[in-house]
């Protein structure tokens, strides 16, 4: 069985308070004991810019409530495909960083489908990132000292591996 495809264009932002960054745990649901950990963010809305975005999805997953002019970057981006058990996203992800004191996150206006997915929100060290991590390139990204993004490529974060006769030929 062919799995739906979906492209959109995405918004995460690398949370940082001190040496610590917030990450998200996220799951599957349609495959038990799954998990990863992300960056807050999400799809990019229709008329909506990335930093729109990004500030959107921090309010909605976090509950912090920042202005545009509080992220920097963006500091990466990246073509990711996800296979998951019951569909394929393809995503044109755009990285933002903003720098906050120390905050409890307030997960209380994600959507359904989000609170099925993320069951966790946790401030890691730095130097002492968990695993799984998506993107695996965190590290690398909470070093972006300014400048121009980092080009992350096209990856894949799967938890159900995406076979080539699944894609378009377009890709």
């Amino acid at each position: 069985m062919r799995r739906p495809i979906t492209r959109r264009d995405g918004a995460r932002v690398v949370v940082v308070a001190g040496d610590e960054v917030l990450l998200q745990a996220d799951t599957d649901p349609g495959i038990r004991g799954s998990g990863w950990w992300v960056t807050p963010g999400g799809g990019v809305d229709p008329g909506e810019e990335s930093l729109q975005a990004a500030v959107r999805e921090l309010r909605e997953e976090t509950g912090l409530d920042v202005v545009p002019a509080d992220l920097r970057g963006p500091i990466a981006s990246r073509v990711v495909t996800h296979g998951y058990s019951d569909r394929i996203l393809i995503q044109n992800e755009i990285f933002y960083r903003v720098e906050v004191e120390p905050f409890i996150p307030d997960p209380a206006a994600l959507t359904q489908g989000e609170t099925e997915r993320l069951t966790a929100q946790r401030w890691f060290p730095i130097d002492a990132l968990p695993s799984p991590l998506w993107p695996a390139e965190l590290g690398q990204l909470l070093s972006w000292a300014g400048g121009a993004p980092i080009e992350l490529g096209h990856v894949e974060e799967s938890t159900v591996p995406v076979i080539p006769q699944e894609l378009p030929d377009d890709r």
